[in-house]
């Protein structure tokens, strides 16, 4: 990530705590004002969702530390772990959520309809604000925080609708009957995103890269006769790392292997690769390494 799209992406973190922060104490405050059990657990939960975004907010500006003997690739994917902190967050409340809803279908609680709608009104305009915010980002931190911000807005708007329902008709059932399927639909995006984060904290191999393909690309090159021991990672989900050996003919001189490491540098750079280890080797000579 350069400077201007950390500068940007913590500016866009930094708006939606924020707001978040001040929002769950207003709707804390309001739940005892409306005797609304509703309001209040949907406050705690927005106030978790703060925490969540202020640890993001942290992890980004603490990943860009410059490297160090410690850390020598730098604190890139202190990033990820704001992201991974943030999907278990969600998970973790769309299942109370959802477990939430099934009690209260069994037993409907009676809300204040106009308080629920004076609230959802301003809750959907606070959380979409934010999401709005956020998604200019392109960050998989921030891509995790768009859902987490959609996940109050859609929550928010389900109220509004059930509590506009309930001033005409007394259907309370209706109420954690929505708040379930919004739950179920965001832990189903928010899974998706999980999923990815996991995989680039375990060193797989990015989804838009395919290396089979990238091999055959770099046997094109002359004097190249084999490729082996290649890895390709992503340290957050951005900047991706590539490691490999290539077999040179006896004939290459001095002057082509330098010419060929640019050209497979070249090569991996236009695959989104932002940072590759070529090792070179001659043919004849013996890869000590297992699997070559």
């Amino acid at each position: 990530m350069n400077p201007h799209q950390h500068t940007s992406s913590s500016s866009n973190i930094k708006l939606a705590f924020f707001l978040n922060l001040f929002f769950a104490i207003f709707e804390i405050a309001g739940s005892f004002f409306t005797s609304s059990l509703a309001i209040l657990s949907t406050g705690l939960h927005d106030l978790g969702d703060t925490l969540s975004l202020g640890t993001s907010w942290f992890l980004l500006n603490y990943s860009q530390k410059q490297r160090n003997q410690k850390f020598s690739y730098g604190y890139r994917r202190f990033s990820l772990l704001g992201a991974l902190i943030n999907s278990i967050v969600i998970i973790t409340g769309s299942f109370f959520v959802i477990s939430e809803a099934v009690r209260r279908i069994q037993n409907p609680v009676h809300s204040d309809a106009q308080g629920m709608i004076l609230f959802a009104i301003i809750g959907i305009t606070v959380n979409l604000v934010a999401a709005l915010r956020v998604r200019k980002g392109q960050s998989i931190n921030e891509k995790v925080i768009v859902w987490h911000l959609l996940d109050d807005v859609f929550g928010w708007a389900a109220v509004l609708v059930v509590a506009v329902i309930i001033i005409f008709r007394d259907v309370h059932v209706l109420d954690p009957i929505l708040s379930g399927l919004v739950s179920l639909y965001v832990l189903w995006k928010v899974l998706k995103n999980f999923r990815k984060t996991v995989a680039i904290f375990l060193q797989a191999v990015p989804e838009s890269i395919n290396i089979k393909s990238l091999e055959e690309e770099m046997l094109h090159i002359g004097h190249i006769q084999s490729i082996h021991d290649t890895h390709l990672w992503s340290l957050d989900g951005e900047y991706n790392i590539l490691t490999t050996h290539i077999l040179l003919s006896k004939k290459a001189t001095r002057e082509d292997v330098f010419v060929i490491k640019c050209k497979v540098k070249e090569l991996v750079q236009k695959e989104n690769v932002q940072h590759s280890t070529i090792e070179v080797e001659i043919e004849g000579e013996i890869c000590k390494l297992d699997g070559c």
